[in-house]
Parts: structure tokens; C-alpha cells; sequence
């Protein structure tokens, strides 16, 4: 995984073409790269986000941010109502409940 500019490639070796391959895995907009050397595939990721940054403003428009803060989770009911129930019963929002589980569960990742 690479970061750059806020936006995350994910690599993959092709071993039968002895290239390396990527994807930006966090915004809808496609964005790849590849190269044959972790220099390489590390520039090229570089000069992919440009590219795609300078598109978006050579056509006036926004590039496509990669987090927003916001996410839409469908859960079971039975699931969202004990979500419910367990912020409601440290004094908390659905929103913060949720935001510090999820904090807790990735402290160690």
C-alpha cells in the first residue's frame, strides 16, 4: 500500500509478466499504474494521481476527494437495534458509539 496526496494505491505482482500493477482503491474514478521496480511503481503511482488531478481541473471539475467522513452501512435490525442500545446506554450518539468501536478495533492494525 502507497499514499500520496490522501489517495492509497494498492500493488499487485504479475509474476508471469514480471510487472508490477496498482490501483488507487479509494475513490470510484479509475486510477492505475505499474512499473517493473518499486521506484517505478512508486513514481508511476506519483505521476497517475497527478495526471488524474490535472484532468479534473483541465476540465473544470472536482477530482473525486477520497474520504468524505460519511459512510452508509446497512446492518440487520436486530444488529442496528443492540448498536442502539448500547450507545444509548453510555449517554452517546449512534454516530460516536459506532466511531469509537471502530476506533478501538483498528488501534492495533
Amino acid at each position: 500500500m502507497m499514499e500520496y496526496k490522501g489517495y492509497i494505491g494498492k500493488i499487485t505482482i504479475d509474476d508471469k509478466a514480471s510487472i508490477l500493477y496498482g490501483e488507487v482503491i479509494n475513490v470510484r474514478d479509475v486510477i492505475t499504474f505499474e512499473g517493473t521496480t518499486v521506484a517505478e511503481i512508486q513514481q508511476a503511482f506519483r505521476e497517475s494521481v497527478d495526471d488524474y488531478l490535472d484532468f479534473c481541473a483541465q476540465r473544470g471539475e472536482s477530482p473525486e476527494k477520497p474520504f468524505s467522513g460519511k459512510f452508509v452501512v446497512r446492518l440487520p435490525v436486530e444488529l442496528h437495534r443492540r448498536a442502539y442500545i448500547q450507545a444509548k446506554l453510555r449517554n452517546k450518539s449512534l454516530n460516536n458509539w459506532i466511531t469509537e468501536v471502530l476506533q478501538s478495533a483498528l488501534q492495533n492494525q
